[in-house]
């Protein structure tokens, strides 16, 4: 029987894919000359840049064809520069104070009673995607009641460029080795560095040597970061895309946001089932994760506003 298994983990060794070991930086400057030390240029804040702003750009192009939403735009282009300065400030905040709420308050309380100032060191990471949802309604509201826009058009708007943001920070989650799967056997088994390098994010790159730090004993696992993208983000962004387009989805103010909503909620919970569950969230069965139950609210706004959208109107 040992032999047996000894031969299965050689097989399993041999057969699963490898990760791909990229820099988690696409270029780094050292500035000790100046007392400053390294600069990094990281795939995962380049997700963030690159996400907030093909999403600016394919709002305008949205607002440069009123007949889409039935005539009239519901922003222009300089409303919609200062709408996506305050998403910006509503993802970060909301991100934040999200991942404090549900994953440190409950869970983690005494690593914030030793250290307060944790809540503020984004860079160590810690950004829950639901908190900064939140985060992004409440400023879609408050903008609206400001400017006198219509709430639901411009829902409508971030609803369908979203996913593009999403489907890249997914990548940049794969690239930074972070948020894996469960352990597989599948043909689709990575084997990702779990290695622990001390102050380093991500935790399994060594900076100094640039190298991915690998415990010796990990299992094949599935590459759950890149599911999600794919479900949370690409093809949101392709069906709602289609709809908008060909069939007028916009006309119909809220659908494309519940829309959005319903579809990240799916494909959340689809991927919930092959990722990791974080190792701090205990109390749950096997059958929820935490990811699941955030994701209840998205599925009921959602199914309210495609309703509310759909309905029949009096004349």
């Amino acid at each position: 029987m040992t032999e047996l298994l000894a031969a299965l983990t050689i097989f399993m060794g041999d057969t699963a894919l490898k990760f791909p070991e990229w820099s988690p930086a696409l270029f780094s400057i050292d500035f000790s000359f100046l007392g400053l030390g390294t600069f990094h240029l990281r795939w995962y804040a380049l997700g963030y840049i690159a996400g907030i702003g093909l999403a600016w750009w394919y709002g305008s192009q949205l607002l440069k064809r009123p007949e889409l939403f039935g005539g009239t735009a519901p922003l222009t282009k300089d409303g919609l520069d200062d709408l996506m300065f305050w998403i910006i400030i509503g993802i970060i905040l909301g991100g934040r104070l999200g991942y404090i709420l549900f994953y440190m308050v409950p869970y983690q309380m005494d690593v914030l009673a030793a250290d307060p100032m944790a809540i503020l060191r984004i860079w160590d990471g810690g950004m829950a995607f639901h908190g900064g949802i939140a985060g992004v309604v409440v400023v879609l509201a408050w903008f609206a009641i400001k400017r006198g826009v219509n709430l639901l058009s411009v829902g409508d708007i971030a609803g369908v460029t979203a996913p593009i943001g999403i489907g890249l920070v997914r990548i940049a989650n794969f690239t930074n080795a972070e948020l894996y799967g469960r352990p597989t056997d599948a043909p689709v088994g990575m084997v990702f560095p779990e290695g622990y390098v001390p102050g380093s994010t991500p935790p399994a790159y060594n900076w100094e040597t640039g190298d991915w730090v690998y415990r010796g004993d990990e299992l094949a696992r599935h590459p759950s970061q890149l599911y999600e993208s794919v479900l949370e983000g690409w093809l949101p962004l392709l069906v709602l895309s289609i709809l908008i387009w060909k069939f007028g989805a916009l006309k119909r103010p809220g659908l494309v946001a519940g829309l959005f909503l319903l579809f990240y909620g799916f494909g959340r919970s689809i991927a919930e089932n092959f990722r990791e569950p974080d190792s701090f969230v205990s109390g749950l069965p096997g059958w929820l994760t935490m990811g699941m139950i955030l994701s209840t609210p998205m599925w009921l706004g959602g199914a309210w506003l495609v309703w509310n959208a759909l309905r029949p109107r009096k004349i």
